[in-house]
């Protein structure tokens, strides 16, 4: 238990610092300082795998699962890369989100801290909740991989849709309990108008992402299911990979759509886990080759992407009229 809660009280200190240090003055975030937050969070996570080692080496936290230091650290860097590959899409929607409502840059970062802030307790329930099913009830992990199955598939299939976010029905319920103001109060989620309480539309938006992350985490909870049982690893390396969503946003939210084929990657990842969750009665899988075979995929997609895009370019550069001297 007191793992546990040195672990949160870390956590929330690194938030603080987050929001009450090293951001505390609203500004637009260059790629530049995104690189640098995303580098410090991805050192972060692979760091911790060393405290993961000796916390199931030395018998710090309850190991219902019996795992040794080493099966313990293959198992958080899978989930931490799980979550990571699957937060791709979430970043690609918060794009959509921002360019919908018009957020300022110099905003976004205060937006999707307290959105991350919204997932960690979110997260938080679903896990303990998803933990206690499996253990009470063993048929729910056959539920799970049928759902990720069901949503491989959705992925797969799903079109190009437009996504309205004005749709979403949390904010018709915001919009019923608080008037909006028309324009942005500065980083301000409400302000008061003669003495009633009034949301701005950087709060409609805020709701708009905890609802969206809400959703995705019905898919990459199942998914981290599927490589290990134990909550304190499902915990920390959800938690991680949340924490550092919001500077890798900055990073891809500008190229995200040039990863074409990264959509298949994850298709195939999300259908891996999924197998992998129905047959863990009859087979089991090593950690390893678990983090090998996500590892690959996410490798691969990226190459074939990047391979694409630059095909393109030159396919444009020909195409394009050239200047006769």
């Amino acid at each position: 238990m007191i793992i546990w809660i040195v672990f949160i009280i870390l956590i929330f200190i690194l938030l603080a610092l987050d929001l009450g240090v090293f951001h505390k003055d609203p500004h637009a975030i260059t790629t530049k300082e995104a690189f640098k937050w995303t580098g410090l969070w991805v050192s972060l996570a692979l760091a911790f795998s060393i405290v993961v080692y000796f916390t199931y080496e030395q018998g710090w936290v309850a190991n219902t699962e019996g795992l040794t230091g080493r099966t313990a650290v293959l198992e958080y860097l899978t989930g931490y890369l799980i979550e990571q590959s699957l937060s791709m899409d979430n970043i690609f929607v918060i794009a959509i989100i921002f360019a919908y409502f018009q957020i300022p840059k110099a905003y976004q970062h205060r937006v999707l801290f307290w959105g991350i802030l919204g997932a960690l307790v979110f997260r938080g329930i679903m896990i303990g909740v998803g933990a206690a099913l499996i253990q009470r009830f063993q048929w729910t992990i056959y539920f799970f991989g049928v759902l990720l199955l069901y949503s491989a598939y959705k992925m797969l299939t799903s079109g190009d849709e437009p996504i309205e976010p004005n749709k979403n029905p949390v904010i018709k319920m915001v919009r019923r309990i608080f008037p909006v103001t028309r324009h942005f109060e500065g980083d301000r989620f409400f302000v008061r108008r003669r003495r009633i309480l009034v949301a701005t539309p950087l709060f409609i938006a805020l709701m708009v992402v905890e609802t969206t992350d809400v959703m995705f985490a019905i898919d990459s909870i199942p998914a981290i299911f599927a490589i290990t049982r134990d909550p304190f690893i499902v915990f920390t390396s959800n938690i991680f990979a949340i924490m550092g969503l919001r500077s890798l946003y900055f990073v891809l939210a500008s190229i995200i759509d040039k990863f074409k084929y990264l959509k298949y990657s994850l298709v195939f990842i999300l259908a891996f886990v999924a197998v992998k969750m129905l047959i863990s009665h009859y087979v089991h899988l090593p950690a390893w080759l678990s983090l090998t075979v996500i590892a690959v995929s996410l490798l691969v997609g990226i190459l074939f992407s990047w391979r694409g895009y630059q095909e393109q370019r030159q396919a444009e550069r020909a195409k394009a009229p050239h200047n006769v001297v």
